[in-house]
């Protein structure tokens, strides 16, 4: 059903989704009930708070700040604690000499006023605040709205906090604006830490100096940062955040961070933050369970509170401080780092009571609006987003969302949640499904066209064949399982191509572009699987003696010439150069005008462009007719064969190709194609192609 023409013809009660998906109709209350209760949170912000601008400035009264003369304040929420101490370096671990003042709602205060003129606390000093608790019990806590802590393993896994306000010669001053935000989003997934062949950490100076360039060359105009919300565990992939204000110390300062995000502004590339409110680290002495001796501060208490399979806490998200907090996390990384969006991890966990711990979805929309459903999660997510899009209206969010959860990439004024986007999650399981489960022959056209295409109508999808789940250790990524173990011993140029090499090769290509071509409104690729990284990533641990061995991506290998990592490099560049040219991803959805299941062969149209698909194991077809919809003279703009990505060259590119007006296939017109076994083309027509 079309969109509402008029903004006066939308509901104004949250019922406007309804218009896209009447099949939401029978949930029409519940609707309601979600969309009144973000905006009674609107109201409450904009009524006692000044609004989303003041509200979401939380870093700005909690924390340390530092007044035009050089005074410190330092602002704590604490309610259970009855007195507080600021202690630190600066005063030599003196746990009573700065008490704090408590107010009516929990806050703690202090003023460290200046010496001579400068700040009494300096720069990089480690802090703490010290507790005392109903009973006289004291406990020692990091500051929650902390910007900058370390880890030092030699001496404890424990984090120090560090009071991070250096000089302003020695800020780092941002010199380019944001990039607009790109109507076809191209995302390449990375990880700051592992992004270089050497066997340790890598730094934010590091990524910015060889990576960005990287990116850039690969026609990628967006990266999603993995692990910058600072974790105690390494392993964790980043998914245990401690401090939520703290950019990683791992790969070196704030300013090291705010250098690589401007350089990517330089490069036209936006950089979305993997943002982590779904849950939070059990860790006492360094996070926020616990902070102020009780388990119901910021999270849930008891069983509700806890998150079973991933060992962590669960935020209250209908606490107004809580929302205060989560609200500023979002609006500290915009402002002081120059983040373009986010990409909301453990969406799925959030919306439900079960966090999707053994559940698996229908479809069935009773799913979505049933009691299982976390509506103050939910409410959270909308209230953010509209928050976000307000204030930075060229701001991009994403949602990890497994459960295919109704109105969740709609605005609020329809009665969505409010993402741009969500990631195409079946996408990736069906692949390795069917490479793990079928042989070439058996696979099934039909349902590979369908998994690509089953996507809610008006909400936009990220399509991906593998991210960084895929990589894990104990999980193989694609090209692991088209060629295991030959990727070690026949991967040289030098090496005669085998079989399993070929298909590999071949089939690695044509997967990512199917799913690029077909999949969705975006793209997004992990590092480094853009030309089939052998091996699976496995992080520093106890249970692999600590080795980076496996923590690190091989871009080396695409930079030997010997090695046919280079042809998968390259077509991927290829690729996504050639969406920026012809923009599919912003267009309409592909029609599809052949699925053969004999044949092996897929054709589709998207933005004027005809896309073929061979995936035949050993028959190729010539003079074969498929259906085009536009009259003219077409041309090849993409060539999976081309020898320069490892192709066999078994197709001249000179080649034009004339249409028939005759229908053919449910289009209006017919051409011959001639398309090898294992090969994938996109013709575009010939006033539109590169000159």
């Amino acid at each position: 059903m079309a969109a509402p023409n008029d903004k006066q013809d939308t509901p104004k009660d949250g019922t406007g989704v309804i218009q896209l998906d009447p099949w939401l109709a029978p949930f029409g209350d519940a609707l309601k009930r979600r969309y009144s209760k973000a905006q009674d949170w609107i109201k409450v912000i904009n009524e006692t708070e000044g609004g989303f601008d003041k509200f979401s400035k939380g870093i700005d009264i909690f924390g340390f700040n530092v007044d035009e003369k050089n005074n410190v304040i330092y602002r704590e929420w604490a309610p259970n604690a009855e007195q507080a101490y600021l202690v630190g370096d600066f005063n030599g671990w003196n746990f009573t000499s700065h008490p704090m003042k408590k107010n009516a709602y929990g806050v703690f205060e202090i003023t460290v006023p200046a010496k001579g003129g400068e700040k009494a606390i300096p720069h990089n000093s480690k802090v703490k605040i010290s507790l005392v608790l109903p009973g006289g019990h004291r406990i020692d806590r990091l500051p929650a709205w902390i910007k900058y802590v370390t880890q030092d393993l030699s001496v404890s896994p424990v984090y120090d906090a560090r009071f991070w306000s250096p000089a302003p010669s020695e800020k780092y001053k941002f010199q380019h604006s944001r990039p607009q935000k790109p109507e076809s989003i191209r995302i390449y997934e990375a990880h700051v830490g592992i992004s270089s062949p050497e066997q340790r950490v890598t730094t934010y100076e590091e990524f910015t100096e060889n990576v960005l360039p990287r990116i850039k060359d690969l026609g990628y105009n967006a990266i999603q940062l993995m692990a910058i919300m600072e974790h105690a565990y390494y392993a964790s992939f980043g998914y245990q955040v401690n401090s939520f204000f703290a950019a990683s110390s791992r790969y070196g300062t704030p300013e090291g961070l705010k250098k690589l995000v401007d350089t990517a502004h330089k490069m036209g590339i936006v950089v979305l933050l993997d943002v982590v409110h779904s849950h939070a680290s059990k860790n006492v002495l360094d996070g926020l369970n616990q902070f102020d001796g009780t388990d119901h501060q910021y999270f849930h208490s008891g069983g509700k509170g806890n998150h079973d399979l991933w060992d962590s806490r669960l935020f209250n998200y209908g606490h107004h401080e809580v929302m205060r907090f989560l609200l500023s996390n979002l609006r500290f990384w915009m402002d002081e780092y120059h983040f373009d969006g986010f990409r909301f991890d453990g969406v799925t966990s959030m919306l439900y009571l079960h966090h999707g711990i053994g559940t698996g979805f229908s479809g069935g929309y009773h799913e979505y609006f049933g009691p299982d459903v976390d509506e103050e999660a939910v409410v959270y997510l909308m209230v953010a987003n509209e928050m976000l899009h307000s204030l930075y209206p060229e701001c991009v969010t994403v949602a990890e969302d497994v459960s295919g959860m109704p109105a969740l990439c709609l605005p609020l004024s329809l009665g969505g949640i409010g993402f741009d986007y969500r990631l195409a999650m079946a996408i990736p399981d069906m692949w390795i499904k069917i490479l793990k489960e079928k042989t070439d022959e058996q696979w099934d056209l039909a349902n590979i066209c369908f998994t690509l295409t089953n996507r809610r109508h008006g909400e936009k999808t990220i399509a991906y064949c593998e991210s960084h789940d895929q990589a894990l250790v104990g999980d193989k990524t694609l090209m692991m399982h088209l060629c295991d173990a030959e990727m070690y011993t026949h991967m040289s140029t030098l090496s005669p191509l085998t079989p399993v090499i070929d298909r590999g090769i071949a089939l690695h290509k044509m997967i990512r572009l199917l799913t690029h071509g077909l999949g969705g409104e975006g793209y997004l690729n992990f590092e480094g699987n853009e030309f089939g990284h052998p091996e699976w990533l496995d992080f520093p641990r106890a249970g692999n003696n600590n080795s980076f061995w496996y923590a690190r991506r091989q871009f080396n290998l695409t930079e030997d010439n010997l090695l046919r990592y280079k042809f998968l490099n390259t077509f991927d560049k290829l690729m996504n150069e050639c969406e920026a040219q012809y923009g599919w991803l912003h267009a309409p959805q592909a029609y599809i005008s052949l699925k053969h299941e004999g044949d092996k062969v897929i054709v589709f149209e998207r933005a004027g462009l005809v896309f073929i698909f061979n995936f035949h194991t050993d028959r190729s077809f010539s003079d074969y007719r498929i259906g085009v919809e536009v009259p003219g003279t077409y041309k090849i703009v993409l060539n999976s064969d081309a020898e320069r990505v490892g192709g066999h060259n078994r197709i001249d590119e000179e080649t034009r190709f004339f249409t028939t007006p005759m229908e053919w296939n449910g289009r209006k017109n017919w051409t011959h194609v001639y398309i090898p076994c294992r090969t994938a083309l996109i013709l575009a027509r010939e006033s539109s192609a590169t000159q």
